[in-house]
């Protein structure tokens, strides 16, 4: 390619994969907001025999939206952003359009494979590690094919610094596969059992306390991993891109990009507080969880600072207001948690609806919002048009921001009273509530958990159908923007 000449970037396998997001968004929070009315009215768990029950959608619902909706936004943005940020198109190397293609196909079946045994109960019964291991394999394939993607793309780029998010990404990339194959070891019960019992089933490897430090090793940097470094790197390319600033601090990212990752790894031991895990370990996780605020932060307060000067497009540009709130909820949710594990807070909170509340509040507002405020960016650039329509987008930013509000206050005020009333003990030291005085005084805050997911379920249809729209009937463009992405009025 001749020195300034325009690189035509292939867009197909960010396109499949922005399908595969809205699809997968789509079927993990319809089921969300299912679970939620069952909490509410536990009489709708009758409704469709063993196959509606909770314990079967729950599973449902957790990989639908981290590992399909969130892993699909991830790797959207990743065949868009790499390609631009390392100035270099996909159309360039057929090795590496064919890795990128069977990385979509593998995926997309193997998240197909997921919704089926998970809803037919076949499973594993870890906590976010609930595929048995033939599907596991497949994780791993295609795990192995996104790899070969980013560092192909890397080997033959023509941009020889690698801007932030790129670091991000392969950052994304190691640990999801360390902590994925550590966590997946698993023995196939038929194979070493003669024949007994069925050839889909396994057993951890590990037992007992081991296996729930490699779990919460694992889980918690799943959290790490999937709901925080990619989605960090998609707002330091996206916010810069479309309010036309530079990143406030490139110093500032690397910083806490080296701070996240050496503290992160440590900090999966709140999850055992109070557990047969040895108390050392216990209090590293809650001081590596405090400690943690503080790359945490530095990320959202480089964002903010990004929007210096320019604060007048929270009025214009819908997008920046999803980016925006995404960045005010990781901060909110980085504080929280690191709270949540101090010991003395963690005795009121730990199986409370108070959890929940904080990882709603972080993968609704963080995750979500930023992996839509992605796609609506990159949706004229990829299909050539503006997006269909701007009343859509503010309707949508508010009604599931409400829903949001309402998710979040309702758990942090169930989960606080539940804390209180399952310690209250009378002046003989017996317990003052049984378990069911709790269900009964929670059951207005589970419904307006419930009304809440529902608001944001609509926002997100409303999203679902502008993304459709954009790409099949928005208004041509004659050049791609700048900046600031066009919206029809």
């Amino acid at each position: 390619m001749q020195n300034g000449a325009r690189i035509e970037y292939d867009y197909s396998v960010a396109k499949a994969f922005t399908f595969a997001t809205i699809l997968f968004g789509i079927i993990g929070m319809t089921i969300g907001v299912i679970l939620a009315f069952q909490l509410a009215f536990p009489s709708l768990n009758n409704l469709a025999g063993e196959y509606g029950t909770f314990s079967r959608l729950r599973p449902l619902h957790t990989n639908g939206v981290a590992f399909g909706f969130t892993l699909s936004g991830i790797f959207a943005t990743w065949y868009y952003v790499g390609q631009r940020v390392l100035k270099v198109s996909l159309k360039e190397s057929p090795f590496l359009m064919t890795i990128a293609k069977l990385h979509f196909v593998l995926y997309f079946v193997t998240i197909l494979l997921a919704v089926v045994t998970l809803f037919m109960g076949i499973t594993t019964s870890k906590e976010y590690a609930e595929l048995e291991w033939p599907l596991d394999i497949l994780v791993v394939l295609w795990w192995v094919l996104w790899g070969i993607s980013i560092f192909g793309l890397i080997g033959i780029r023509r941009e020889r610094t690698l801007y932030i998010s790129v670091w991000y990404y392969i950052a994304a990339f190691i640990a999801i596969a360390m902590l994925y194959l550590f966590n997946n070891m698993e023995v196939p019960t038929y194979f070493v059992s003669g024949g007994i019992g069925s050839w889909i089933h396994s057993v951890s490897m590990y037992s007992g306390t081991n296996d729930a430090l490699v779990q919460w090793w694992y889980g918690h940097n799943a959290v790490a991993f999937v709901f925080t470094v990619p989605i960090i790197a998609m707002i330091y390319y996206f916010l810069p891109k479309e309010s036309g600033q530079n990143v406030y601090s490139y110093k500032l990212s690397i910083l806490a990009f080296w701070g996240l990752l050496f503290v992160y790894l440590w900090a999966g031991g709140h999850h055992l507080i109070y557990s047969t895990v040895p108390d050392w370990m216990q209090t590293m996780g809650s001081v590596m969880s405090v400690v943690l605020i503080l790359p945490s932060w530095g990320s959202a307060i480089n964002m903010l600072l990004t929007m210096k000067g320019e604060w007048q497009q929270l009025q214009t540009n819908t997008l920046i207001k999803f980016m925006i709130l995404a960045s005010t909820f990781y901060m909110l949710s980085t504080i929280e948690g690191p709270i949540q594990s101090i010991k003395s807070v963690n005795a009121i909170a730990h199986f409370t609806d108070w959890i929940p509340g904080h990882v709603h509040d972080g993968v609704l507002g963080w995750v979500v919002f930023m992996v839509m405020a992605a796609l609506y960016h990159m949706a004229p650039r990829m299909y050539g048009r503006e997006i269909y329509s701007k009343s859509l987008m503010d309707t949508q930013f508010w009604l599931q921001t409400t829903g949001i509000v309402l998710y979040f206050t309702s758990m942090w005020i169930a989960g606080i009273t539940q804390g209180m009333m399952w310690r209250a003990y009378d002046e003989y030291g017996s317990l003052v509530y049984s378990f069911i005085d709790t269900v009964t005084v929670l059951h207005p805050y589970y419904t307006i958990r419930a009304v809440g997911g529902l608001l944001y379920l609509i926002g997100f249809f409303m999203f679902s159908y502008n993304m459709y729209k954009t790409a099949t009937s928005g208004r041509i463009l004659d050049k791609e923007p700048v900046n600031a992405s066009p919206v029809a009025a």
